[in-house]
């Protein structure tokens, strides 16, 4: 990351950090699906980012207190990347930017229905996903039992696939 800013403005700041095309993506991929190895945000990427690209965004998510990344217990040459709590905080921000993308843009049911669930929860449901990410990734213990928001956005992930998997077979 470059000392030189353009200016002060909050968002100029934050889009230097995350506005590019790519980190706002492994982030998504670290909250939704847990990926949290370099191997796995490089081979289960939807849009197909490249080694080099993914190592740059990592050390510049790192460098910015986004991420942080320790040594694997299971692995001695692994990495496993966690949030900080900047990185959990930007959780509003990709709900606004998925539901923006459900209103405006052609966005498949499939990909689309956590953005919806999210917008549908609103601020309420945020928080309690943000509790969740802080219990995985900074190991602060949660309060509430039961399914978690990321288990039923990934229960109407799955439903939809199957119903789109089962149109399709008709």
């Amino acid at each position: 990351m470059s000392d030189a800013k353009r200016s002060g403005c909050p968002i100029n700041l934050t889009l230097e950090v995350v506005g590019d095309k790519w980190s706002l993506l492994i982030i998504r991929d670290i909250i939704f699906g847990n990926r949290r190895h370099f191997r796995e945000l490089l081979t289960h990427s939807e849009e197909g980012i490249s080694s080099n690209i993914l190592a740059d965004r990592l050390k510049t998510l790192l460098e910015a207190g986004i991420l942080t990344r320790a040594d694997d217990p299971t692995h001695k040459q692994k990495g496993v990347y966690s949030l900080t709590e900047q990185g959990i905080e930007l959780l509003p921000v990709i709900a606004q930017m998925a539901a923006w993308g459900v209103k405006y843009l052609p966005v498949t049911e499939e990909l689309g229905i956590r953005a919806q669930l999210l917008r549908d929860g609103g601020p309420k449901m945020w928080a309690e996903m943000m509790d969740e990410l802080r219990e995985t990734h900074l190991g602060i213990k949660r309060r509430k039992s039961g399914p978690t928001v990321g288990e039923r956005l990934q229960k109407a992930y799955l439903e939809v696939v199957a119903r789109s998997k089962d149109a399709a077979a008709r």
